[in-house]
């Protein structure tokens, strides 16, 4: 697991984190405890329910692992319920209780962070119909907790076939990449990647959204920021 190796507060645009072959750039930790339109947690739904769950919890990686199943669990993934509408908004995923990953994410990122826990977003490009292409982005989080460094969790959903949990210090997210289009990009983003907020409320119903997927080419990842520069920026499979 990567180490954290800055001062929380650092005046630094961003800091590289490296481990083994993944390479992670984190901005300023106060941008990962940001409020925001999309993770807006101060709306009073959102503060009751951080609330709530962070009352029957003793440490915060209590709370990050509670918080983690509650959105995993209770919140309906769109397509596997074939639910609508298509949210984006953290409070509006919490009232429809429905969403696809990357508005599960940001209702995550909400709850931790009115919990003082500092969340990002992660994504990784996988095949649509795991037959190669099409593609599309899918979007989960990053959270940081004192006794491990940033640790990716993804509240995506579990069914047959998906057995995303918490259990730091090791990973274990819904999917792995499979195929030569696929990437499991390392950035972790103080906010969501506008390519999927504006997928999302351009769409209406979780049928038109599948049509309509949000997907970053890998020759412009860079350009999205999901490519640092550096060496191996996000892991693939071999051609």
């Amino acid at each position: 697991m990567l180490a954290y190796s800055a001062e929380v507060g650092q005046s630094t645009d961003s800091v590289l984190y490296s481990g083994c072959d993944a390479f992670w750039e984190i901005k300023r930790m106060e941008d990962y405890l940001q409020a925001t339109d999309i993770i807006d947690w101060r709306h009073p739904r959102v503060l009751e329910l951080a609330k709530k769950i962070a009352s029957e919890q003793q440490t915060l990686e209590a709370i990050a692992k509670a918080c983690f199943e509650w959105v995993r669990d209770e919140i309906r993934h769109s397509v596997d319920y074939r639910m609508s509408p298509v949210t984006c908004r953290a409070s509006d995923v919490l009232q429809s209780k429905t969403g696809y990953c990357y508005a599960k994410s940001h209702l995550l990122a909400a709850l931790l962070r009115a919990n003082s826990i500092p969340t990002g977003f992660c994504y990784q490009r996988l095949s649509i119909n795991d037959q190669g292409a099409p593609y599309s982005l899918h979007g989960f989080n990053a959270v940081y907790l004192a006794a491990v460094g940033w640790y990716r969790l993804d509240a995506r959903g579990n069914r047959e076939g998906v057995n995303a949990q918490f259990t730091p210090p090791k990973e274990q997210l819904a999917f792995e990449v499979q195929f030569p289009g696929e990437a499991d990009f390392q950035t972790i983003f103080s906010e969501p990647l506008s390519v999927v907020v504006e997928a999302l409320q351009a769409g209406s119903t979780w049928d038109e959204m599948l049509l309509h997927l949000p997907d970053v080419p890998l020759e412009f990842a860079q350009k999205y920021g999901l490519v640092s520069g550096v060496d191996a920026p996000y892991r693939t499979t071999p051609a």
